[in-house]
Protein backbone atom coordinates (compact mmCIF):
# COMPACT_ATOMS: atom_id res chain seq x y z
CA UNK A 1 0.00 0.00 0.00
CA UNK A 2 1.31 3.57 -0.46
CA UNK A 3 2.26 5.76 2.20
CA UNK A 4 -0.82 7.53 3.31
CA UNK A 5 -1.14 11.45 1.47
CA UNK A 6 -0.90 13.73 5.00
CA UNK A 7 -3.09 16.81 4.92
CA UNK A 8 -3.22 19.35 7.32
CA UNK A 9 -6.09 20.46 9.10
CA UNK A 10 -5.70 23.92 7.43
CA UNK A 11 -6.06 22.20 3.53
CA UNK A 12 -8.57 19.94 5.06
CA UNK A 13 -10.65 22.64 6.16
CA UNK A 14 -10.47 24.82 2.64
CA UNK A 15 -11.28 21.70 0.89
CA UNK A 16 -14.57 20.34 2.97
CA UNK A 17 -15.95 24.32 2.50
CA UNK A 18 -14.85 24.05 -1.36
CA UNK A 19 -16.42 20.59 -1.84
CA UNK A 20 -19.69 22.36 -0.20
CA UNK A 21 -19.95 25.06 -1.83
CA UNK A 22 -18.71 27.05 1.33
CA UNK A 23 -15.37 28.80 0.14
CA UNK A 24 -16.22 31.82 -2.52
CA UNK A 25 -18.38 34.67 -2.30
CA UNK A 26 -22.09 34.01 -2.54
CA UNK A 27 -22.73 35.98 -5.45
CA UNK A 28 -22.55 35.79 -9.70
CA UNK A 29 -25.18 34.22 -11.64
CA UNK A 30 -26.94 31.27 -10.04
CA UNK A 31 -27.37 28.30 -11.54
CA UNK A 32 -29.57 26.29 -9.61
CA UNK A 33 -29.45 22.37 -11.40
CA UNK A 34 -25.98 22.59 -10.97
CA UNK A 35 -25.35 24.02 -7.02
CA UNK A 36 -27.94 20.98 -6.17
CA UNK A 37 -25.87 18.70 -8.55
CA UNK A 38 -22.47 19.60 -6.85
CA UNK A 39 -23.93 19.50 -3.49
CA UNK A 40 -25.57 16.54 -4.33
CA UNK A 41 -28.20 16.65 -2.54
CA UNK A 42 -30.23 19.78 -0.26
CA UNK A 43 -32.24 18.43 2.86
CA UNK A 44 -35.86 19.49 3.45
CA UNK A 45 -37.32 20.92 6.41
CA UNK A 46 -40.62 22.26 7.82
CA UNK A 47 -39.27 24.70 10.35
CA UNK A 48 -39.69 28.06 9.32
CA UNK A 49 -37.27 30.07 11.65
CA UNK A 50 -35.26 32.54 9.29
CA UNK A 51 -36.45 30.64 6.62
CA UNK A 52 -36.61 27.11 5.73
CA UNK A 53 -33.78 25.05 5.94
CA UNK A 54 -33.41 24.09 2.63
CA UNK A 55 -33.97 27.80 1.45
CA UNK A 56 -31.75 28.93 3.60
CA UNK A 57 -28.89 25.87 2.60
CA UNK A 58 -28.67 27.10 -1.30
CA UNK A 59 -29.48 30.95 -0.16
CA UNK A 60 -25.77 30.39 1.56
CA UNK A 61 -24.09 28.91 -1.29
CA UNK A 62 -25.49 32.39 -3.88
CA UNK A 63 -27.55 35.03 -2.33
CA UNK A 64 -29.12 35.68 -5.60
CA UNK A 65 -31.20 32.24 -4.41
CA UNK A 66 -35.09 33.21 -3.98
CA UNK A 67 -37.88 30.65 -2.66
CA UNK A 68 -40.19 30.18 -5.32
CA UNK A 69 -36.72 29.05 -7.56
CA UNK A 70 -36.64 25.46 -5.43
CA UNK A 71 -40.72 24.71 -6.45
CA UNK A 72 -40.22 25.55 -9.97
CA UNK A 73 -37.51 23.24 -10.69
CA UNK A 74 -39.40 20.51 -9.07
CA UNK A 75 -42.51 21.10 -10.91
CA UNK A 76 -40.04 21.21 -14.05
CA UNK A 77 -38.53 18.00 -13.14
CA UNK A 78 -35.17 18.90 -12.84
CA UNK A 79 -34.85 17.48 -9.18
CA UNK A 80 -37.36 14.81 -7.68
CA UNK A 81 -37.53 14.44 -3.72
CA UNK A 82 -36.89 11.15 -1.60
CA UNK A 83 -34.95 10.54 1.29
CA UNK A 84 -31.49 10.12 1.96
CA UNK A 85 -30.06 10.72 5.33
CA UNK A 86 -33.60 12.93 5.78
CA UNK A 87 -36.48 14.21 3.14
CA UNK A 88 -34.17 15.83 0.61
CA UNK A 89 -34.63 17.04 -3.41
CA UNK A 90 -32.05 15.71 -5.40
CA UNK A 91 -30.89 15.64 -9.13
CA UNK A 92 -33.43 13.73 -11.61
CA UNK A 93 -30.31 12.78 -13.18
CA UNK A 94 -29.58 10.53 -10.56
CA UNK A 95 -32.25 8.54 -10.53
CA UNK A 96 -31.06 5.17 -11.89
CA UNK A 97 -28.63 5.57 -9.17
CA UNK A 98 -31.68 5.58 -6.07
CA UNK A 99 -33.74 2.67 -7.46
CA UNK A 100 -31.61 0.57 -4.60
CA UNK A 101 -33.01 3.16 -2.24
CA UNK A 102 -36.48 2.95 -2.96
CA UNK A 103 -36.42 -0.50 -2.76
CA UNK A 104 -34.33 -0.37 0.83
CA UNK A 105 -36.71 1.96 2.79
CA UNK A 106 -39.81 0.22 1.35
CA UNK A 107 -38.23 -2.99 2.90
CA UNK A 108 -37.05 -0.71 5.92
CA UNK A 109 -40.64 -0.07 6.71
CA UNK A 110 -42.29 -3.58 6.09
CA UNK A 111 -40.28 -4.15 8.65
CA UNK A 112 -40.90 -1.49 11.09
CA UNK A 113 -43.66 -2.02 13.86
CA UNK A 114 -45.34 1.07 13.65
CA UNK A 115 -46.61 0.73 9.81
CA UNK A 116 -48.93 -2.19 10.84
CA UNK A 117 -51.74 0.32 10.80
CA UNK A 118 -51.31 0.75 6.57
CA UNK A 119 -53.71 -0.25 4.14
CA UNK A 120 -52.93 -3.81 2.99
CA UNK A 121 -52.15 -3.83 -1.30
CA UNK A 122 -55.49 -3.86 -2.51
CA UNK A 123 -55.68 -0.44 -0.02
CA UNK A 124 -53.01 0.39 -1.58
CA UNK A 125 -54.33 0.30 -5.09
CA UNK A 126 -57.65 2.67 -4.54
CA UNK A 127 -55.51 5.10 -3.22
CA UNK A 128 -53.24 5.13 -6.61
CA UNK A 129 -56.28 4.82 -8.09
CA UNK A 130 -57.60 7.70 -7.21
CA UNK A 131 -54.56 9.54 -7.82
CA UNK A 132 -54.60 8.32 -11.02
CA UNK A 133 -58.35 9.66 -12.20
CA UNK A 134 -58.02 12.82 -10.14
CA UNK A 135 -54.64 14.16 -10.33
CA UNK A 136 -51.90 14.86 -7.85
CA UNK A 137 -53.19 14.67 -3.96
CA UNK A 138 -52.29 15.67 -0.59
CA UNK A 139 -52.52 14.09 2.46
CA UNK A 140 -55.62 16.21 3.22
CA UNK A 141 -57.75 15.02 0.51
CA UNK A 142 -58.13 11.74 2.26
CA UNK A 143 -60.12 11.06 6.07
CA UNK A 144 -58.35 7.96 7.49
CA UNK A 145 -58.42 8.61 11.21
CA UNK A 146 -55.77 6.59 13.34
CA UNK A 147 -57.81 4.27 15.75
CA UNK A 148 -57.47 4.05 19.96
CA UNK A 149 -54.83 5.85 21.64
CA UNK A 150 -52.57 8.94 19.38
CA UNK A 151 -49.04 8.08 19.83
CA UNK A 152 -46.52 10.97 18.60
CA UNK A 153 -45.10 10.69 15.21
CA UNK A 154 -48.48 8.08 14.58
CA UNK A 155 -50.05 8.55 11.41
CA UNK A 156 -53.67 7.82 10.04
CA UNK A 157 -53.77 5.10 7.55
CA UNK A 158 -54.00 6.44 4.17
CA UNK A 159 -50.88 8.68 5.22
CA UNK A 160 -48.73 5.12 6.38
CA UNK A 161 -50.03 3.92 2.40
CA UNK A 162 -49.21 7.34 0.92
CA UNK A 163 -45.27 7.57 2.45
CA UNK A 164 -44.86 3.75 2.08
CA UNK A 165 -45.52 4.34 -1.94
CA UNK A 166 -43.60 7.40 -1.67
CA UNK A 167 -40.53 5.71 -0.38
CA UNK A 168 -40.86 2.94 -2.55
CA UNK A 169 -40.82 5.27 -5.77
CA UNK A 170 -44.52 4.00 -6.70
CA UNK A 171 -45.30 7.33 -5.74
CA UNK A 172 -43.60 10.80 -6.37
CA UNK A 173 -43.74 14.55 -4.75
CA UNK A 174 -45.20 16.10 -7.63
CA UNK A 175 -45.24 19.69 -6.09
CA UNK A 176 -45.76 21.51 -2.91
CA UNK A 177 -48.05 24.50 -1.65
CA UNK A 178 -47.27 26.24 1.11
CA UNK A 179 -45.05 23.20 1.84
CA UNK A 180 -47.69 20.23 1.61
CA UNK A 181 -46.52 17.64 -0.47
CA UNK A 182 -48.72 16.65 -2.96
CA UNK A 183 -48.17 12.84 -4.13
CA UNK A 184 -48.58 11.91 -7.88
CA UNK A 185 -47.71 8.60 -9.86
CA UNK A 186 -43.98 7.80 -9.89
CA UNK A 187 -44.04 7.27 -13.34
CA UNK A 188 -46.06 10.67 -13.97
CA UNK A 189 -43.27 12.29 -12.36
CA UNK A 190 -39.81 10.19 -13.53
CA UNK A 191 -39.16 10.88 -17.23
CA UNK A 192 -39.34 7.26 -18.79
CA UNK A 193 -35.96 6.77 -19.77
CA UNK A 194 -34.48 7.52 -16.22
CA UNK A 195 -37.25 5.46 -14.66
CA UNK A 196 -36.48 2.69 -17.20
CA UNK A 197 -32.07 2.41 -16.80
CA UNK A 198 -31.52 -0.50 -15.39
CA UNK A 199 -28.31 -0.12 -13.09
CA UNK A 200 -26.67 -3.01 -11.34
CA UNK A 201 -26.89 -3.31 -7.63
CA UNK A 202 -22.81 -3.20 -7.80
CA UNK A 203 -23.03 -0.47 -9.98
CA UNK A 204 -25.59 1.80 -7.84
CA UNK A 205 -22.86 1.02 -5.05
CA UNK A 206 -19.70 2.15 -6.74
CA UNK A 207 -21.74 5.03 -7.92
CA UNK A 208 -22.64 6.25 -4.73
CA UNK A 209 -19.55 5.59 -3.07
CA UNK A 210 -18.05 7.75 -5.70
CA UNK A 211 -20.16 10.62 -5.76
CA UNK A 212 -19.75 10.90 -1.79
CA UNK A 213 -16.01 11.00 -1.84
CA UNK A 214 -16.48 13.64 -4.99
CA UNK A 215 -18.97 15.85 -2.36
CA UNK A 216 -16.61 15.68 0.99
CA UNK A 217 -13.52 15.75 -0.41
CA UNK A 218 -12.08 12.81 1.43
CA UNK A 219 -13.56 10.94 4.45
CA UNK A 220 -13.55 7.73 6.99
CA UNK A 221 -15.83 4.79 5.63
CA UNK A 222 -18.46 6.03 8.28
CA UNK A 223 -18.52 9.34 6.77
CA UNK A 224 -18.94 7.97 3.17
CA UNK A 225 -21.56 6.10 4.13
CA UNK A 226 -23.38 8.87 6.05
CA UNK A 227 -23.32 10.82 3.11
CA UNK A 228 -26.65 9.48 1.51
CA UNK A 229 -27.36 6.86 3.75
CA UNK A 230 -27.89 4.77 0.87
CA UNK A 231 -25.69 1.87 1.79
CA UNK A 232 -25.09 0.32 4.48
CA UNK A 233 -21.57 0.54 6.65
CA UNK A 234 -20.40 -3.37 5.45
CA UNK A 235 -21.35 -1.90 2.06
CA UNK A 236 -19.22 0.77 2.12
CA UNK A 237 -16.22 -1.24 3.39
CA UNK A 238 -16.73 -3.93 1.16
CA UNK A 239 -16.19 -1.34 -1.75
CA UNK A 240 -13.44 0.32 -0.41
CA UNK A 241 -11.35 -3.36 -0.31
CA UNK A 242 -12.31 -3.91 -3.62
CA UNK A 243 -11.58 -0.69 -4.81
CA UNK A 244 -8.50 0.03 -2.27
CA UNK A 245 -5.84 -0.13 -5.40
CA UNK A 246 -7.63 2.86 -7.06
CA UNK A 247 -8.20 5.11 -3.73
CA UNK A 248 -5.65 7.12 -2.14
CA UNK A 249 -5.45 6.94 1.71
CA UNK A 250 -5.06 9.60 3.46
CA UNK A 251 -4.45 10.72 7.13
CA UNK A 252 -6.34 13.72 7.96
CA UNK A 253 -5.28 16.07 10.87
CA UNK A 254 -8.06 17.64 13.47
CA UNK A 255 -8.23 20.88 15.01
CA UNK A 256 -7.13 19.46 18.40
CA UNK A 257 -3.96 17.46 16.07
CA UNK A 258 -4.91 14.16 16.31
CA UNK A 259 -5.18 12.34 12.72
CA UNK A 260 -7.62 10.53 11.55
CA UNK A 261 -7.74 7.54 8.46
CA UNK A 262 -9.41 8.06 5.45
CA UNK A 263 -10.24 7.58 1.93
CA UNK A 264 -9.92 10.12 -1.80
CA UNK A 265 -10.37 10.18 -4.90
CA UNK A 266 -7.33 10.04 -6.92
CA UNK A 267 -7.47 13.92 -8.07
CA UNK A 268 -6.87 14.56 -3.99
CA UNK A 269 -3.61 16.23 -4.83
CA UNK A 270 -4.58 18.06 -7.87
CA UNK A 271 -7.95 19.48 -5.58
CA UNK A 272 -5.36 20.34 -2.83
CA UNK A 273 -2.95 22.17 -5.25
CA UNK A 274 -5.98 24.48 -6.73
CA UNK A 275 -7.13 25.13 -3.00
CA UNK A 276 -7.25 28.94 -2.32
CA UNK A 277 -7.77 30.81 1.14
CA UNK A 278 -11.76 30.80 1.47
CA UNK A 279 -13.85 34.05 1.37
CA UNK A 280 -13.25 35.92 4.97
CA UNK A 281 -16.95 36.96 4.26
CA UNK A 282 -19.43 35.89 7.74
CA UNK A 283 -22.29 33.63 6.82
CA UNK A 284 -24.96 32.17 8.96
CA UNK A 285 -25.26 29.01 8.17
CA UNK A 286 -28.46 26.54 9.21
CA UNK A 287 -28.58 24.19 11.23
CA UNK A 288 -29.40 21.75 8.46
CA UNK A 289 -26.11 22.65 6.47
CA UNK A 290 -24.34 20.01 5.33
CA UNK A 291 -21.26 21.39 6.46
CA UNK A 292 -22.95 21.20 9.76
CA UNK A 293 -24.89 18.15 9.32
CA UNK A 294 -22.35 15.55 10.63
CA UNK A 295 -21.39 16.52 13.94
CA UNK A 296 -18.28 14.38 14.79
CA UNK A 297 -16.91 15.66 11.57
CA UNK A 298 -17.62 19.36 12.00
CA UNK A 299 -15.89 19.04 15.83
CA UNK A 300 -13.21 16.89 14.79
CA UNK A 301 -11.85 19.25 11.68
CA UNK A 302 -12.92 22.63 13.23
CA UNK A 303 -13.15 22.38 16.93
CA UNK A 304 -16.92 23.40 17.06
CA UNK A 305 -19.17 21.61 18.90
CA UNK A 306 -22.87 21.90 17.86
CA UNK A 307 -26.44 20.07 18.54
CA UNK A 308 -29.39 20.70 16.98
CA UNK A 309 -31.93 21.30 20.35
CA UNK A 310 -35.24 22.07 18.97
CA UNK A 311 -36.00 18.49 20.68
CA UNK A 312 -34.57 18.99 23.66
CA UNK A 313 -36.85 20.53 26.54
CA UNK A 314 -36.01 23.76 26.89
CA UNK A 315 -34.73 23.43 30.90
CA UNK A 316 -31.82 21.25 29.21
CA UNK A 317 -30.41 23.40 26.29
CA UNK A 318 -27.72 25.01 26.40
CA UNK A 319 -28.29 27.83 23.60
CA UNK A 320 -31.70 27.06 22.07
CA UNK A 321 -34.80 26.60 20.23
CA UNK A 322 -33.09 27.13 16.32
CA UNK A 323 -29.62 28.37 17.10
CA UNK A 324 -27.45 29.77 13.72
CA UNK A 325 -23.63 28.48 13.51
CA UNK A 326 -21.42 31.49 12.25
CA UNK A 327 -18.63 30.73 9.57
CA UNK A 328 -15.87 33.13 9.06
CA UNK A 329 -13.01 32.23 6.35
CA UNK A 330 -12.22 28.60 7.80
CA UNK A 331 -13.68 29.19 11.20
CA UNK A 332 -16.59 28.91 13.18
CA UNK A 333 -16.36 32.13 15.43
CA UNK A 334 -19.91 31.90 17.62
CA UNK A 335 -23.51 31.78 16.88
CA UNK A 336 -26.74 33.44 17.07
CA UNK A 337 -30.28 33.55 17.98
CA UNK A 338 -32.29 35.11 15.60
CA UNK A 339 -36.17 34.73 14.55
CA UNK A 340 -38.15 36.47 11.32
CA UNK A 341 -41.31 37.98 12.03
CA UNK A 342 -42.99 38.21 8.89
CA UNK A 343 -46.35 39.49 10.32
CA UNK A 344 -44.58 42.94 11.12
CA UNK A 345 -42.21 42.27 8.66
CA UNK A 346 -38.74 42.15 11.26
CA UNK A 347 -36.11 40.34 12.27
CA UNK A 348 -34.95 40.04 15.57
CA UNK A 349 -31.90 39.20 16.73
CA UNK A 350 -31.62 37.70 20.40
CA UNK A 351 -28.60 36.53 21.22
CA UNK A 352 -25.19 36.12 20.06
CA UNK A 353 -22.79 33.83 21.37
CA UNK A 354 -19.00 34.08 21.09
CA UNK A 355 -16.47 30.69 20.41
CA UNK A 356 -13.45 30.59 23.20
CA UNK A 357 -10.54 32.47 21.42
CA UNK A 358 -12.46 34.99 19.69
CA UNK A 359 -11.82 38.23 19.94
CA UNK A 360 -15.41 40.05 18.91
CA UNK A 361 -14.26 43.57 17.10
CA UNK A 362 -16.12 46.07 15.82
CA UNK A 363 -15.18 44.99 12.31
CA UNK A 364 -16.45 41.39 13.22
CA UNK A 365 -20.37 43.03 14.36
CA UNK A 366 -20.31 45.04 11.07
CA UNK A 367 -19.85 41.90 9.03
CA UNK A 368 -22.56 40.37 11.12
CA UNK A 369 -24.82 43.12 10.74
CA UNK A 370 -23.90 42.92 6.93
CA UNK A 371 -25.19 39.20 6.70
CA UNK A 372 -28.10 39.92 9.42
CA UNK A 373 -29.06 42.48 6.60
CA UNK A 374 -28.75 39.97 3.48
CA UNK A 375 -30.62 36.97 4.95
CA UNK A 376 -33.50 39.93 5.90
CA UNK A 377 -34.20 39.60 1.93
CA UNK A 378 -34.07 36.26 1.97
CA UNK A 379 -36.84 36.12 4.60
CA UNK A 380 -38.72 39.45 3.02
CA UNK A 381 -38.38 41.13 5.77
CA UNK A 382 -37.22 44.76 6.18
CA UNK A 383 -36.31 45.82 10.01
CA UNK A 384 -33.36 43.95 11.81
CA UNK A 385 -34.23 44.35 15.74
CA UNK A 386 -32.33 43.95 18.84
CA UNK A 387 -28.95 44.61 20.53
CA UNK A 388 -27.95 40.86 22.15
CA UNK A 389 -25.43 40.31 24.47
CA UNK A 390 -22.44 39.17 23.81
CA UNK A 391 -21.53 35.76 25.53
CA UNK A 392 -18.34 34.04 25.56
Amino acid sequence: MNAALQIPNRQARWLWLEAQGLAGTPAGPLDLPRLIHDLGMVQLDTIRVIARAHHHILWSRNQNYREPMLGKLLKARGIFEHFTHDASVLPMSFLPYWQRQFQRRAERIREAGWWKGMPDAAGRAEIKARIEREGPLSTHAFDTKVEGSKNMWQRPPHKLALDYMWYAGELATSHRENFAKFYDLGERVFPADLRQMEVAENAQIDWLCRAALARIGFGTPGEIQRFWDAMSAAEVKAWIAANRAGLVPVEIEGADRSVTKGWALPDIEARLARLEKPTSRLRILNPFDPVIRDRARLSRLFGFDYRVEMFVPAAKRRWGYYIYPLLEGDRFVGRIEARADRTSGVLVHDMTWVEPGVRWTPARQGKLDAELARIARLAGVEEIQGEPPLEG
